[in-house]
């Protein structure tokens, strides 16, 4: 009996697994590349204009995740990309890269309005 796209079931999960770990690391070893040229070009800036840039570029980087998502999506319901497990950690990463950028903005928020109702 075999799998999806006649992969043997254990031989495609393993397999899956094995992408999504290579995924991860190579996620993992671009984010450590980011980071690092980030702090090489932190201390030119000023620091008000380094919380306001790091926020943009933040905010820029989760709008490209979700477009890959969008465009890996559409691409699956046409027919060009075949790799469900590429689209599906897509949306998954586009999902928590939202949740996250929400939480963000949650906890900015909360502290702005502790910082209105401070007494002067």
């Amino acid at each position: 009996m075999s799998g999806i796209g006649g992969i043997g079931a254990g031989g495609g999960i393993n397999q899956i697994l094995a992408m999504r770990q290579q995924i991860l690391d190579r996620s993992q070893l671009l984010q450590q590349v980011h980071t690092a040229s980030t702090q090489e070009t932190a201390p030119a800036q000023g620091t008000g204009s380094g919380f306001t840039d790091a926020l943009k570029n933040a905010l820029d980087g989760v709008a490209e995740v979700q477009k890959k998502s969008e465009t890996l999506s559409a691409g699956y319901e046409r027919g060009e990309v075949t790799d469900i497990a590429q689209v599906m950690l897509a949306r998954q990463e586009s999902g928590i890269a939202f949740e996250a950028t929400l939480q963000v903005r949650n906890r900015l928020l909360s502290a702005y309005q502790d910082i209105m109702r401070m007494g002067v």
